[in-house]
């Protein structure tokens, strides 16, 4: 057997070893991703958080919120896992903030009402007159703790 041969063959075994890690991690990943995404739907469904959150939006029909929530996890799974840069103008920077502290505050109260978790603190508390209070606030400080989050990078 000659030395070229032989390094084919190596190279080979190594291609196909290279080729064998990438499938396992590609499979690894893709079995992580699909108990995570039926994890989410199985919380969001036990708990009717969607058709609670479309109420509180006067959202008549679901769809829109369903269809906005999945293409919100898809479009921000393929940002964090192709690692994709955004140069966006201090505007639209703004205005995406904006939008995912609305999304995540008014997500947030929807479950906190499913959980019955502010009615039960504003009883204890003696606060029962101040519920919407309470939840406006909630959503602010989501609102601008997404602002935050993306206006100053250096506080991440």
């Amino acid at each position: 057997m000659s030395i070229s041969t032989s390094l084919k063959k190596q190279a080979q075994k190594k291609m196909i070893s290279i080729i064998s890690q990438h499938l396992i991690f590609g499979f690894i990943g893709i079995s992580s991703g699909v108990i995570v995404g039926t994890s989410l739907a199985a919380f969001l469904t036990v708990l009717d958080v969607i058709p609670r959150l479309a109420q509180l939006l006067r959202i008549k029909q679901k769809v829109v919120l369903e269809t906005a929530i999945t293409f919100g996890a898809v479009m921000g799974t393929l940002v964090t896992v192709l690692d994709l840069e955004m140069f966006l103008p201090s505007f639209i920077a703004i205005f995406l903030g904006l939008l995912m502290g609305v999304f995540v505050g008014m997500l947030t109260a929807a479950l906190t009402e499913v959980l019955n978790v502010l009615p039960i603190i504003a009883l204890r508390l003696g606060l029962i007159s101040y519920v919407r209070a309470l939840l406006v606030a909630l959503i602010l400080g989501k609102t601008i703790g997404s602002l935050l989050y993306w206006l100053l990078p250096q506080i991440q």
